[in-house]
């Protein structure tokens, strides 16, 4: 008898378990229809709409093996990026929390109670002490997910994991970005270190000529102070220089998180380009499949839709399950003695009738969520189609600039040096020859600043396209 009852009582939980499976797929979450990207279908201005297949992820964009190393290390070293990908190691437990709840949880339960009951209430007219003992396995309130509003929560969680997960992806390429902007700042800041330099240098032994001429009557006293001016102006620029470099090397060492590494850099300037100086990008629709910022925007997007589902399922009835199965015995000596097999069974049905107003305010709530997730879905879109054309049109314009600043460079330095001359020789004023020290002086730092700010555009052009892209090809490259 024993036995037959074990039998019967099996397919009890076997039968829960297969209901639960059976209606688990089902759910009241709304279909999401994707925003169409409020974006033109390509960029203005002179960009190819084709580019070669090569792809190139910032190991390849970074050209230069000095700042490819301190990439690395601030990948490895940085404290923000470190807190992000904590945050992503949160939001995985958290879902996996939540998503436990879809399978019923068996526990082992063991406990016993004695009681004593009065002689008018027991059976046989006489108080009697009794005693009962349970062991074995149960299930504690599970809910049969019969509208799905679990899976809903379990679906906004694994969203929201997806969006925190490429929010990180987002966070490392905005810091390879960010070394590479502060090693560009700091190498412009040398190099106008290292000119103003060279520069106070020649105009003080300028400073001397002019002194020796005064004392010889060849120069006025004008022109001294206007030697003297340049020169002390020279000193000043000097000072702001290595002001700027001291502060832009104390940048670029928080960001990569090692001090010493960047102490060690070599005290050279870079004699050549950082970064790759030749991008062709794709399409603008691209950017939906490639940018973190925006594929986590798309996820958060899907986790509101989802909640959605789970206030929806709240109008409708729950079941929850409490069981067990185990031995029961008045004796802890014969608790696992045959024909001491125990079970319970306890469903509950909730019904909501009355709550105030509670779930349809909860419901309007998850639908005005999922309205603003469709805002800032598009609105990132459009951001990152901004980004990327600023950056176009940035790298267009600074590369043809580039190359105006590079042969009005030059002609400035020839013009100094003739200048120079004609003014050793008697045949221009003094006044003539500050000018041209002057000119060639504003032309080298302007030349600096916009070779900066061009490579500074590539690095921002890399970081608006989701870091990765199409290459042009190598000849191109050459022509920039």
């Amino acid at each position: 008898m024993n036995k037959q009852r074990t039998f019967q009582t099996l397919p009890l939980g076997a039968l829960a378990l297969a209901l639960t499976l059976a209606l688990g797929g089902c759910s009241l979450a709304p279909t999401l229809q994707t925003p169409e990207a409020p974006i033109p279908q390509q960029w203005a201005g002179n960009v190819p709409t084709a580019a070669a297949s090569a792809a190139v992820d910032w190991q390849d964009f970074v050209t230069d093996p000095t700042v490819r190393k301190l990439v690395e290390q601030a990948l490895h070293n940085n404290r923000d990026l470190r807190q992000t990908l904590l945050n992503i190691e949160v939001a995985r437990a958290q879902y996996r929390i939540q998503r436990a709840d879809r399978l019923p949880g068996l526990n082992a339960q063991a406990g016993g109670t004695r009681q004593r009951t009065p002689a008018d209430l027991s059976a046989g007219g006489a108080a009697s002490i009794g005693n009962t003992i349970q062991a074995g396995v149960g299930i504690t309130s599970f809910e049969l997910d019969l509208f799905g509003r679990v899976k809903s929560l379990s679906d906004a969680a694994l969203q929201d994991y997806l969006a925190t997960e490429e929010a990180g992806r987002a966070a490392r390429l905005s810091l390879v970005a960010e070394v590479v902007q502060a090693y560009l700042t700091r190498d412009s800041a040398q190099r106008r270190l290292k000119l103003t330099q060279l520069t106070l240098a020649a105009r003080e032994r300028s400073l001397e000529l002019i002194e020796q001429r005064r004392r010889n009557g060849a120069s006025s006293a004008v022109d001294y102070q206007e030697a003297l001016g340049l020169t002390e102006q020279a000193r000043a620029d000097f000072e702001r220089n290595a002001r700027e470099f001291s502060q832009a090397t104390n940048a670029l060492a928080l960001l990569v998180g090692d001090h010493q590494a960047v102490a060690a850099l070599p005290v050279a300037v870079a004699t050549g380009p950082l970064v790759l100086q030749q991008l062709v990008p794709d399409m603008p629709a691209a950017l939906l499949t490639r940018r973190p910022d925006i594929l986590a925007a798309e996820h958060q997007l899907q986790a509101r839709n989802a909640n959605i589902g789970a206030a929806r399922a709240a109008f409708f009835p729950s079941i929850s399950l409490t069981g067990f199965f185990g031995s029961s015995s008045a004796d802890l000596s014969r608790l696992f003695e045959g024909g001491q097999q125990a079970w319970s069974f306890a469903p509950q049905l909730t019904l909501p009738i009355f709550d105030g107003g509670r779930n349809r305010a909860n419901l309007d709530v998850a639908k005005v969520r999922k309205d603003m997730a469709v805002a800032k879905y598009e609105a990132t879109i459009q951001t990152a189609f901004r980004e990327v054309a600023d950056a176009l049109a940035a790298t267009d314009t600074l590369r043809r600039e580039e190359s105006a600043r590079q042969a009005l460079a030059a002609s400035s330095t020839e013009t100094m040096r003739l200048s120079e001359a004609r003014y050793r020789a008697g045949v221009d004023s003094h006044l003539r020859y500050l000018d041209a020290q002057r000119s060639n002086y504003t032309n080298q730092v302007a030349l600096i600043e916009v070779t900066t700010q061009r490579q500074t555009a590539l690095v921002s052009l890399f970081r608006a396209l989701g870091g990765s892209w199409s290459a042009a090809p190598k000849a191109d490259a050459g022509n920039s």
